[in-house]
């Protein structure tokens, strides 16, 4: 896959503290990535590949994601490794990790993190949101 201004990335967001999907916007040369925007908060920065940053906390390692993979790829890899029947969203709800929901606006997507007790990251096909749950 190539890559590009315009292009989907996974980058980890400096402001989220979090890996998450990311629009290119701009490149230092064809084959480095300049600055980006991550798709959950807007704010634009530095590309930070997330197989660089050093982890926070000694919890269990996340699953390694590749930079280049696009937003797509990772989302069908994920619906094709779960095992579980979709359902639809709901703030009120309480999702596990694999969970499939439906969502009215972004479309089937996989819970990947469970980032707070009220807070879920969910693949979808074109980016990557933190959702609200169990409320």
């Amino acid at each position: 896959m190539t890559i590009g201004v315009g292009k989907d990335v996974i980058s980890y967001c400096t402001k989220c503290k979090l890996t998450l999907s990311h629009l290119i916007v701009s490149m230092k040369n064809e084959s480095t990535i300049g600055k980006v925007k991550c798709n959950t908060c807007n704010s634009i920065h530095a590309y930070k590949d997330p197989s660089k940053v050093k982890a926070r906390s000694k919890k269990a390692k996340a699953k390694q994601i590749n930079p280049n993979e696009s937003i797509a790829d990772i989302w069908m890899n994920a619906i094709n490794s779960s095992k579980a029947k979709s359902q639809s969203y709901s703030i009120q709800k309480s999702f596990q990790i694999g969970d499939i929901i439906d969502h009215p606006q972004f479309g089937p997507g996989v819970i990947d993190k469970l980032i707070d007790t009220d807070k879920i990251q969910v693949i979808f096909r074109h980016n990557i949101r933190t959702l609200v749950h169990n409320r």
